[in-house]
């Protein structure tokens, strides 16, 4: 998965070699903050969260730590990871911050953007009761449109595996979204 030229740059991360790393922060950032993005919904948190990405990254190679055989599944693990801590950190605190987009789309007006975020919020909760493992299967095959093999790469778990994560996870999805819509037309 990983070419021969891409290993060589991975490696000299441990010698923390300044256009290495550069070179990998250029390659692997926006695929990173587009990940952490579609989970939490929020552009200065998942700047935020992707940016202590590569600070994992940097500290784990200035420890001589370096990312294993596959880099990029490193990178999505730990962005995983720091999401998960992340809602963790925040569960008790329900905010939804108003979006310069919705104050000035001239298409769209602020109801259909409203109706829009909070369909978005609905299925970023609806993930949140999925294990994290269906989560990272959701995520990186449909968000990010990773192939199952990549999936299965990044999990470290066969394909066949990433394919029962994934029919596991959308019946959880179906169920809880279906939930949510009955509770809503019963309030």
């Amino acid at each position: 998965m990983v070419s021969d030229h891409n290993r060589r740059r991975w490696q000299s991360v441990q010698t923390l070699d300044r256009a290495s790393l550069t070179a990998i922060y250029d390659d692997c950032h926006q695929p990173i903050y587009r990940y952490v993005y579609r989970l939490v919904g929020d552009v200065e948190t998942a700047r935020d969260l992707a940016a202590d990405v590569f600070q994992r990254l940097l500290r784990s190679a200035h420890n001589g730590n370096g990312p294993p055989r596959n880099p990029e599944a490193w990178l999505y693990r730990t962005a995983h990871n720091i999401v998960v801590d992340y809602f963790r950190r925040r569960q008790y605190r329900q905010h939804f911050p108003l979006d310069e987009e919705m104050t000035t789309s001239a298409e769209d007006g602020p109801e259909r953007i409203a109706e829009e975020r909070v369909s978005a919020a609905q299925v970023r909760a609806a993930l949140r009761h999925l294990t994290p493992d269906q989560q990272q299967v959701i995520a990186l095959k449909f968000l990010q449109g990773l192939s199952n093999q990549e999936v299965a790469v990044v999990l470290e778990k066969s394909v066949g595996a990433v394919k029962s994560l994934q029919h596991r996870a959308l019946s959880a999805l179906r169920r809880e979204l279906a939930a949510e819509d009955k509770e809503r037309i019963l309030a």
